[in-house]
């Protein structure tokens, strides 16, 4: 069961205005107005009305700032005490009008629906409650509550609903996918995650999301990623929120992907380093290129010798050695570079807590914060420099092989078209003699840059080098 709000202080009034105008609806004559909704597993035609904007309510259960809602966790702790009352539907207006990723900032999505509605007036309709509750149509109120519009469009839900209706009608008119503004990354995560803590079977629930169901597992492995980030950055009062991943969300698709191939070759610690290595640079925004050059072999190729000595403390999370006994020696143990990897993990996000919530926190605690994620980011950067050139020194050397195998594919293609062109009596053989001469001047040049870069030649340069008069047997 999903959690029951109760209803409105104006509950009452509501009903009454609303059994008022549809009355009104049916009686006026005419072409009349319904909205098309899913209702308990049935299409459900529903009459559309007129209601004033100032008597309605936000859904204090909406699936689209659900992981806004912690940018003030006093504010939101008010909102779960009483949903209804004036400050906690100012909080939900606010959000509403917020950029997902950053509450504190105006979404340029709430200005577009703005200019739509001054231009265009309200074009498709909402959907209420007979107590006044929106079911959808919440970001349509707050923008025309804003622009002094005395009445919004609605569509009014059977007498018999309840707060699972309102859950499973929202969500329903969510997937239909017509809509202006879909819901952010984190809330779709967490909508998915609510219908399989109804028992939904994934499968089902994939269906109705129009995802693939090894798409949905892999979101859910995420959420369960991210909520483990958010325990391990808590400090006293303060700890990473939901809301903070929202723009990471290809980067830790990216992150699955590649966690799971690791895996399935068969090492485990080295998909865990990689994954510890991956999510310290994603809590610290770096970019999804620069991420790529992170795999299991950063942390001691490149980040150890960029760290400052006073952040390397922050690797060692304790004895990373045990003895053999009989031997009078030790090796190193089982998961230390992980729990060493984690250990510099926990740091960064426990400092990142700190920063974001730096309005709450003291003075001296935010700029110790401020500073450790300002050394260690640059230790990133520079460690990620570092692989990036490695990667193209690689690139490099992988270059003419690559470009050779390239050829001989075209090679490859060109006697099947010799053959095709000797069946239909079609080659041009002057163009054909053209393009081999081409191409044993291009080997001549290849053979000479071959002996003056190789000095030990193998089988193939060895044979290059002899059939273009390079290797001294050949004139």
């Amino acid at each position: 069961m999903r959690t029951d709000y109760g209803v409105p202080p104006l509950a009452e009034e509501n009903q009454l205005l609303v059994e008022q105008r549809l009355r009104e609806f049916r009686t006026a004559g005419g072409v009349l107005e319904t909205v098309t909704v899913e209702w308990r597993g049935k299409a459900l035609h529903v009459e559309v009305i007129d209601m004033p904007v100032e008597a309605l309510y936000y859904n204090p259960g909406t699936h689209r700032i659900r992981a806004q809602r912690m940018h003030d966790s006093v504010r939101d702790e008010e909102l779960i005490r009483d949903p209804w009352s004036a400050r906690s539907q100012e909080y939900l207006d606010y959000l509403l009008k917020a950029l997902p990723a950053e509450p504190s900032k105006p979404d340029p999505e709430f200005e577009v629906l703005l200019q739509s509605l001054r231009e265009f007036k309200q074009t498709d309709p909402g959907l209420i409650t007979r107590n006044g509750v929106l079911v959808n149509g919440n970001t349509r109120r707050a923008a025309l509550k804003q622009l002094g519009v005395s009445n919004i469009r609605v569509g009014v839900l059977p007498e018999t609903c309840t707060w699972d209706d309102v859950n499973a009608v929202e969500l329903s008119l969510q997937l239909r996918r017509d809509h202006k503004r879909d819901y952010s990354y984190i809330n779709e995560l967490l909508a998915i995650d609510e219908q399989l803590t109804l028992g939904r079977p994934l499968d089902e629930i994939a269906k109705e999301f129009r995802r693939r169901a090894d798409s949905c597992k892999q979101d859910m492995w995420i959420l369960a990623q991210l909520r483990d980030l958010l325990e391990r950055s808590a400090s006293d009062d303060v700890k990473l929120r939901l809301m903070d991943f929202e723009d990471s969300k290809e980067k830790l698709r990216e992150l699955h992907r590649r966690y799971d191939k690791d895996c399935k070759s068969g090492s485990r610690d080295h998909a865990d380093l990689l994954k510890e290595n991956r999510l310290a640079a994603i809590a610290l925004d770096f970019s999804k290129t620069d991420i790529r050059e992170i795999d299991h072999e950063f942390r001691d190729r490149y980040l150890v010798q960029s760290l400052p000595p006073s952040l390397k403390i922050t690797m060692t999370p304790g004895p990373a050695s045990v003895n053999i006994p009989g031997l009078n020696r030790s090796v190193k143990a089982a998961g230390a570079d992980v729990a060493a990897a984690a250990a510099l993990t926990d740091s960064i996000l426990k400092a990142m807590a700190v920063k974001t919530a730096s309005d709450r926190v003291p003075l001296t605690r935010s700029n110790a914060a401020e500073q450790f994620v300002s050394d260690v980011r640059l230790a990133f950067a520079d460690a990620v420099d570092k692989a990036k050139q490695v990667s193209r020194i690689r690139k490099r050397r992988q270059a003419a092989p690559d470009r050779i195998s390239d050829a001989c594919q075209d090679l490859a293609q060109c006697v099947t078209d010799l053959v095709v062109a000797r069946a239909s009596n079609s080659l041009d053989e002057e163009a054909y003699d053209e393009a081999v001469q081409l191409l044993r001047g291009t080997l001549r040049k290849l053979a000479l840059e071959s002996s003056r870069s190789i000095e030990f030649p193998g089988e193939g340069v060895s044979w290059l080098l002899e059939v273009s008069g390079k290797g001294g047997n050949a004139s």
